[in-house]
């Protein structure tokens, strides 16, 4: 192999360290969001309400820190908007755990749009991992599943919101959680000198 060549592969050589290095986590990540994934499966009503309020603390959450920016930064310009947005989130916060139906509809949305990025972010990552991870073909399945839910909730969007919201959380994090498992058994056996370099 040239010198020119071995330079190109110290990267990839970095990144198999890495990804062997951690293979562990992902496995414990995986099947933790594999089990939640089966749960949400089996209890979709439930999990739409959970995903509401949720996303309601999330909010309150959001806001607070929102205002304790305020508070302690008042002299920045433009400061009272970052007021204003804080008290939104708050109140939008509190709306959405006292009215978790109410929020499904809008949630639902956000799902999809969630679903879409998170489709085409997995896609990229799996081809990029495609000459170092031998189940970059997981992550590319996985990646265009989240596309098919995104289009699923559009198309029965109303209708379908109070029980398919619940039944796409538990698939992606079912598919998730299967292609962070295979990624983490195929990162057990990955090592720095595995593969040569291939452009």
């Amino acid at each position: 192999m040239s010198s020119a060549s071995s330079d190109l592969n110290v990267p990839h050589q970095r990144e198999r360290e890495v990804i062997h290095d951690h293979w562990i986590l992902f496995l414990i990540q995986g099947l933790l969001l594999a089990v939640l994934g089966i749960l949400a499966i089996g209890a979709p009503y439930l999990t739409t309400v959970v995903a509401v309020k949720l996303a309601g603390w999330l909010f309150i959450i959001g806001g607070i820190i929102g205002l304790a920016t305020f508070f302690t930064g008042r002299e920045v310009p433009g400061s009272i908007w970052s007021f204003l947005g804080a008290a939104l989130a708050i109140a939008v916060g509190v709306y959405l755990l006292r009215q978790p139906l109410v929020g499904v509809l809008s949630l639902t949305l956000v799902l999809a749009a969630f679903f879409l990025a998170q489709g085409i972010t997995q896609i990229f990552a799996a081809l990029s991992h495609r000459r170092v991870l031998s189940s970059w073909g997981w992550l590319l399945f996985s990646g265009l599943v989240d596309l098919v839910l995104a289009g699923i909730i559009i198309s029965g969007f109303p209708l379908d919101s109070a029980w398919v919201l619940g039944i796409l959380v538990g698939v992606y994090l079912l598919l998730y959680g299967i292609a962070l498992i295979m990624t983490a058994l195929a990162s057990r056996d990955v090592s720095p000198e595995q593969f040569e370099y291939r452009p």
